[in-house]
């Protein structure tokens, strides 16, 4: 992002300064927009509407195209092996990735793999090489993260009761994890269980926990959306001490690091949804025609559209000045809470609006639209609430 010296009416000039993505984002993100159109949407359309993920057999060929285009591993720092790519280039990326109709939870349908979980960049070389590795080299697929419960997700230092006890060289953990994704097919995930006090933040540790562990039963949980996550209960379930990922009670410290910048990411998602829904809506209402004359020429209409445009427009800078603050490394509590709250909340505004200018054709499943809705219903509840982001702006604004 940068500033610009634009051109006044007069014969001088002077700067007036405005965001602009630096060429190199726009090309990334017009590649993006092509390999979508190209590879992706085409894949897509031979599934059933409610689909979660691509079968086997076309993710394979799809992904290796993505590695040849390198769009691989993106979010992975340049160092594990990964593209390294900036906080503001995931979110150019991730915002046209999500424009299929399962974007919302499989951007690109899962072509753009080779990401790990965050916390295992803090892991040792040897939990690295052993669990990581595999992901960004295309060898194996997604991990999980279990760390919401029964008691709640949104507060996870008081939240947390899942109970690991140090035996030996083993931890036995006994407990629930709510809302897991991926665990049903994953093969490993990262665990946050509490080893300390209750509702102390040093308090809780975080684990490398093989799927197949004698113990730990899984649960798919039916919800409104096209996927289900899992609920998962530990019953004695034995870990290695070499498991875990830092030292005992760093766990919460280590899932702040990819809570804040998570945020960031998560608003690229539903905007982009929310801007191909919108580009939809503008095409259907210049052809649609009601009483004697067409559905843009109604005021209503226009309005709609006038709206949505400006919360898309608003939605998406701040979420690009999130990204650009964090990548110069300053303190985005404030930003990450603000972009994912107002991004999420716009972005089912605008839907709305567009399910309505489609009328009883939005509500089908001949379209995407309302697929959309439920998926965007539920992103304003993931990484935290928006009453949650509003509780975390206040609080830091209040100190």
């Amino acid at each position: 992002m940068s500033v610009t010296a634009a051109p006044s009416s007069g014969s001088d000039t002077f700067p007036t300064g405005a965001w602009e993505l630096p060429d190199e984002f726009r090309m990334l993100a017009d590649t993006v927009r092509r390999f979508m159109e190209t590879e992706v949407r085409p894949l897509e359309d031979t599934l059933p509407h409610d689909a979660a993920g691509l079968p086997p057999e076309l993710l394979g060929p799809l992904q290796a195209k993505a590695r040849a285009a390198d769009l691989w591993a993106l979010q992975t720092p340049a160092e594990f092996g990964g593209a390294g790519l900036s906080v503001l280039g995931q979110v150019v990326i991730a915002e046209e990735a999500a424009k299929c109709r399962m974007g919302a939870f499989f951007p690109a349908c899962g072509a753009f793999g080779g990401n790990p979980p965050t916390v295992m960049f803090s892991a040792t070389k040897e939990q690295f090489e052993t669990y990581a590795r595999p992901i960004i080299e295309g060898r194996a697929g997604r991990a999980f993260t279990a760390i919401s419960e029964p008691s709640g997700g949104s507060d996870p230092a008081r939240a947390i009761r899942c109970r690991a006890e140090r035996d030996g060289d083993h931890y036995v953990i006994n407990g629930t994890k709510m809302w897991t994704t991926h665990a049903g097919t994953a093969a490993w995930g990262v665990l946050y269980a509490r080893t300390g006090e209750p509702g102390r933040r040093d308090g809780i540790t975080c684990f490398i926990l093989p799927n197949d562990v004698e113990g730990l039963t899984k649960f798919p949980i039916d919800v409104m959306t096209s996927y289900a996550p899992y609920e998962l209960h530990f019953d004695n379930v034995r870990i290695p001490v070499a498991n875990r990922i830092g030292e005992e009670g760093q766990g919460f410290r280590l899932a702040s690091q990819f809570l804040v910048s998570g945020r960031i990411a998560y608003a690229a998602g539903p905007i982009g949804i929310a801007q191909q829904a919108l580009g939809m809506a503008i095409d259907w209402v210049k052809q649609r025609e009601v009483f004697g004359s067409r559905l843009a020429d109604k005021q209503g209409i226009q309005w709609m559209i006038a709206d949505s445009e400006v919360e898309l427009r608003a939605a998406r800078l701040l979420m690009y000045q999130a990204a650009w603050n964090a990548d110069l490394g300053k303190d985005v509590r404030v930003d990450s809470s603000v972009c994912k709250m107002y991004g999420t909340e716009a972005a089912y505004r605008v839907l709305d609006r567009c399910v309505q200018m489609f009328g009883a054709l939005g509500l089908s499943k001949e379209m995407p639209l309302e697929r959309w809705f439920r998926d965007l219903r539920v992103k304003r509840l993931g990484e935290g609430a928006s009453e949650v982001q509003k509780m975390i702006i206040a609080r830091e604004l209040l100190r």
